[in-house]
Order: structure tokens, then sequence, then C-alpha cells
């Protein structure tokens, strides 16, 4: 069942989902559905990638028949590493998606965050210069409420001057040094899609929901945004 805030930015669209796996299939036709409007529309697809293990299936299940030469990914965050240890975000993209279809390689925006987190935000600020707004953009839920590398606590860019992309330091989960999009860089999108799965998200989704100041709720486009979200997490007459 969803369940709907009222529409515009800050407004949130609750869909209860049976499993882990029913959400992967949502998701993957999600994206799908919003590339080829996009594409009809516009003639290309921006698209802004979430790292951690929730979204590694549906990666999996893009390797897919479309128009990959109209595909231009980016990524919400990164953890400052060696640029291919599998450890970083952009490695589990490729190894799960993007190294097993026909997209040009200058078409996948890596974050250079093997330069560190001040240089690498630096370089990828530069890199969306010019980028008008995204077409989709997929995140997920920390049991904090963070979303990409934005962390309670911590500057998360929702002045309407903000950088595109913001050093972390001192993460509070490893590697502490990170580059994370902007909350005011995620808003600026046609659509969001929060992937929320696994009881330990209970807390989090329960704050979410009861109006909590959290970097989740920081991400506001004009649309508002859509949670994915196994119904279990959600209180009892709302799945």
């Amino acid at each position: 069942m969803d369940t709907h805030d009222d529409g515009g930015p800050g407004s949130v669209h609750w869909i209860g989902v049976a499993d882990a796996q029913a959400m992967r299939q949502v998701a993957y036709r999600r994206i799908l559905d919003a590339a080829r409007h996009a594409i009809q529309r516009r003639g290309r697809f921006l698209i802004v990638l979430a790292g951690g293990n929730t979204p590694r299936e549906v990666y999996r299940m893009l390797r897919a028949d479309t128009d990959w030469s109209r595909w231009q990914v980016y990524f919400g965050d990164e953890r400052c590493l060696p640029a291919d240890d599998a450890e970083r975000n952009s490695s589990m993209a490729a190894d799960a998606w993007l190294d097993h279809v026909p997209i040009p390689r200058d078409q996948v925006h890596a974050i250079p965050a093997e330069l560190g987190a001040s240089a690498a935000a630096r370089a990828y600020a530069e890199t969306l210069r010019g980028v008008g707004d995204f077409d989709f953009v997929l995140l997920g839920l920390g049991e904090d409420g963070h979303t990409a590398s934005l962390f309670p606590g911590r500057d998360w860019g929702i002045a309407a001057d903000a950088p595109d992309a913001l050093p972390v330091f001192d993460a509070p989960k490893p590697p502490p040094q990170r580059v994370s999009l902007s909350a005011t860089r995620l808003s600026r999108t046609r659509g969001v899609l929060f992937l929320v799965a696994g009881e330990a998200k209970r807390g989090a989704v329960a704050q979410w929901r009861s109006g909590a100041d959290m970097p989740a709720r920081a991400i506001q486009p004009e649309t508002g945004v859509d949670v994915l979200v196994e119904s279990m997490l959600l209180p009892v007459g709302v799945n």
C-alpha cells in the first residue's frame, strides 16, 4: 500500500513492498522507465547511483536492453580509497553492472576520491559544472538516518549556494574520508528513489516519518521523494 504526504518539496511518498526481492523489481522498472522517458524527452538520461549493499542486485538486473549511448552516470558519494579498491562505490557498480554493458566509458563519471576528500570534492564539483538537473537519483538510508555520505551532525550542504560536492572528514563509519554530493545538488533532480530494506532500518524509518531532522529529510526536490521500503518497517495499518 502506498502512503503519501502532500506533493511538492519535502513531501515523501512511502511505497511498501513485500520484501527485498520485490523492492529490486520495482526499482529496476522505475529506473528503466525513467531512462526511456528522459531519452524520449531530452535525448539523454542523467542518473546518480547509490552505494552500499542494497542496490547491488538492482545494478545486476540493469544489464538490460537500452540505448546506453544516452546514459550519463554519476555517483552520490564515494569513499576515499584507491581507484581500484573493491570497497569503492564505483567499483561495486562497475563489477555488478557497468562493466557488462556498452556504455561509453567517458559517460561514467566516477568521483576521483583517491585524491583525498578536499581535492576530490573540488574536482567533482568541476565535473558537475554545467550539468543541469539530474533525471533520477538513487539513494539509501543508514541506520542513523544518513544518506549518501551526509551524516547527522555534519554539514549537509542545504544552503542554496552550497557546493555541488562536499569533502567529508571523520565519518562515523570507515573510511573516515569521503566525498558526497550536497543535499542541495541531490535535490536538483526530476526524481528521487530511496531503497530501504532490513530490520536495522526500523528506527530510522520511524524517525523520518515522525519528522526528525536527519540527512535523508534534507533531500527535497520539487517533486518530493519516493521511498521504497519493506512493509514490515511501516506502522501497522500502513503496509
